[in-house]
This record gives C-alpha cells, structure tokens and sequence, in this order.
C-alpha cells in the first residue's frame, strides 16, 4: 500500500483534540488572572485602610451548589460513558440547575453585602470582594452557556460512550470555575 498525502495527513493528527488543548489555553490565562488579582489584594491589604467584614451566609450556601454541580457533572461523564444517554441528560440538567443556583445566592450575597454598608465604591477590601466574585460569575456566565449548549445537545441525543467530547469539555471547564471558586472563597475567607 502507497503512502498517499491523505494518509501521512491521517497518520499524524495529534492525540488531543484541539479543542481541549484550546480550553486549557484558556483556563491558564484564566488562573493567571486571578493570580494577578488575588497577589494584587495581598499587597494591598497589607497598605492599611482594610475594613474586615463577614462573608454574608448566601456565599457559604453557593459553595455548596457549586460543589454539587461538580458532582452531578461528573456523574453525567461517567452516564454517557455507559451509554446511559437519559442519566446524562438528567445530570446536566441538574448541573445546569445547580449552576443557576449558584448564581442566584452570589446575588443575594451581594445583597446582604449592601444590607450591611458593604459596596463596590467603598474600602479597597470591599472593592477587591465584589470584583474577585464578579469576575468568576462572568466566567461562570460561559459555563452556563456552554452546559445549556451540552443540555441541548443531549436533549438531541448528540453525544454517545463514543462521541462525548462536548461533555467531556464542558465538564473540564465546570471543574476549573469550582476549583476556582473554592480558591477564590477560602481566600477571601482566610485573608481578610
């Protein structure tokens, strides 16, 4: 058999889909941010004029949705894996639903934030508060869309045990925003 054009092309297409390799691009500039943010409160914080408050319940509460969320997203991996398109399709849903969640007791938190003189115009701590969570629930805004897009998909019974690279990116992504968040919590938790 002669090695045709066609063939040396197939023969070396790369291990990894792109498009995780792109979502990794992306999730490392990602945590460089966020690294750049949190060193920035840090050295701020140690300048003097830091008012430290109580982190409102409504933050504990979306700490543990997102950790369900990462829950039942894993759970549809391992659904789709065995076939199981209906389990999958019911674990986005909910993962989605959770993600909701999510969202809605960050914007009760911040509610409670203003209830108590907390407020973006304010400290540099407050400040730092609000724009450290509101970044990642923009960056949670695309993994909501993207787990609608997954959802949609699996209403459409679009993914199967051999084609879940939708779900498996989706599920990378929603990790990373719960390991983030997690990160972003107990910090401003700790160094306050």
């Amino acid at each position: 058999m002669e090695m045709t054009a066609e063939n040396a092309i197939e023969n070396v297409k790369p291990r990894v889909p792109t498009e995780k390799i792109l979502l990794w691009v992306a999730i490392a500039s990602i945590v460089m941010l966020f690294a750049g943010l949190t060193s920035g409160y840090v050295v701020r914080q140690a300048e003097g004029n830091w008012l430290v408050f109580e982190i409102p319940t409504m933050f504990y509460i979306s700490t543990v949705a997102i950790i369900l969320s990462s829950i039942t997203m894993q759970m549809s991996i391992a659904a789709i894996r065995k076939d199981n398109k209906v389990m999958a399709k019911n674990l986005i849903i909910i993962t989605l639903g959770l993600g909701l969640a999510f969202v809605f007791c960050q914007f009760m938190g911040w509610s409670a934030l203003v209830d108590n003189n907390i407020h973006f115009v304010g400290t540099p701590s407050e400040s730092f508060f609000y724009a450290l969570t509101g970044l990642h629930l923009a960056h949670l805004a695309f993994g909501l869309i993207g787990l609608m897009v997954t959802a949609g998909k699996s209403i459409l019974q679009k993914y199967s045990s051999k084609n879940y690279l939708g779900i498996s990116l989706c599920a990378i992504y929603w990790h990373f925003l719960g390991g983030l968040w997690l990160y972003l919590f107990v910090f401003l938790a700790i160094f306050r």
